[in-house]
């Protein structure tokens, strides 16, 4: 498979939107709202800015919402429309958003990073020991820690609007399932915010290609009438 003929709504189950640009001067604007939130930026950040809210509110409009303001948290976090999940990432030539609404799913994160070796010094601050023992078990010619690096941050950003707590590398192990380019998410107990009613376990997939990986980790919803996922 090309990168052009990747998506990655195929990183979720059916009735996730999505949407990507995989053009830095793609045509995108800010509502008026938006520009206040945004502030006195770079030229840059302005840019990964807009072009996450524009990737946003076209996988809204697949939901049938908006357009609407997406807003930032008090620790810039997307605040998504209400009854809504919904995830952005960026890297370099590379922006995507997806949402689904909360009747389906409960929470959801995606990440996108440029393929690139991690240094031994980045690899100990983001992995656990267990982590690295797998890695180093594994075919070097996946780069399997930057794969996990990219789950953990999906991880995080699907953790954080549940829980209202960021987690710390240390705080979450990921179990992969290579052949099936799925993992596993277990939270430690020790990460904050984590209780008896908080999410243990997190579901992921991931993806890789010459350029980039990219990563999607959710949290099913809990509503007893929620259809059973059905991955495209």
């Amino acid at each position: 498979m090309t990168h052009q003929a990747f998506k990655i709504a195929s990183l979720f189950p059916a009735g996730v939107a999505a949407a990507e640009i995989a053009d830095s001067c793609a045509p995108a604007t800010l509502l008026p709202e938006e520009e206040t939130v945004l502030g006195k930026v770079s030229e840059k950040r302005r840019l990964d800015f807009m072009l996450g809210r524009q990737c946003a509110r076209q996988a809204l409009r697949e939901l049938g919402i908006g357009p609407v303001p997406i807003l930032r948290g008090a620790t810039r976090e997307p605040l998504w429309p209400p009854g809504v999940c919904g995830s952005i990432t960026h890297c370099e030539g590379y922006c995507a958003a997806v949402a689904s609404l909360q009747s389906e799913i409960r929470s959801i994160g995606i990440d996108a990073e440029r393929v690139q070796p991690l240094s031994d010094g980045v690899l100990q601050r983001v992995t656990i020991e267990t982590e690295r023992i797998w890695i180093e078990s594994v075919d070097s010619r996946m780069p399997w820690a930057l794969v996990l690096f990219s789950a953990k941050e999906s991880v995080f950003k699907a953790w954080f609007p549940v829980v209202g707590s960021w987690l710390g590398f240390q705080h979450a192990r990921i179990e992969f399932q290579p052949h099936a380019r799925a993992f596993r998410a277990v939270i430690l107990p020790e990460a904050p915010g984590a209780h008896e009613d908080t999410p243990t376990e997190l579901t992921g997939r991931f993806y890789v290609d010459g350029e980039r990986v990219f990563t999607s980790a959710l949290i099913p919803a809990t509503l007893p009438q929620s259809r059973p996922l059905e991955w495209e």
